[in-house]
């Protein structure tokens, strides 16, 4: 479903600093629980999870640098 303007979308889904502030906040908390799942991979000697967190922990410092430098907006 699509809508022409911004003000059928409810407030929940407008552009606006709240929302802004829940996904750098998601992605800060993805960035810790990364690292702390890489910690475990290393003690646990785990594969898949040090690819995995590695990825999660890149894609975490990727988007909030992004977002820190404007491009995000």
């Amino acid at each position: 479903m699509r809508y022409q303007d911004n003000e059928a979308l409810g407030p929940l889904y407008r552009d606006t600093d709240g929302l802004h502030f829940m996904l750098n906040f998601t992605v800060a908390l993805a960035l810790v629980i990364g690292v702390v799942l890489f910690w475990l991979s290393l003690r646990g000697r785990v594969l898949w999870l040090k690819v995995w967190s590695i990825g999660l922990v890149l894609a975490s410092v990727s988007y909030l640098t992004a977002a820190a430098l404007g491009y995000i907006r």
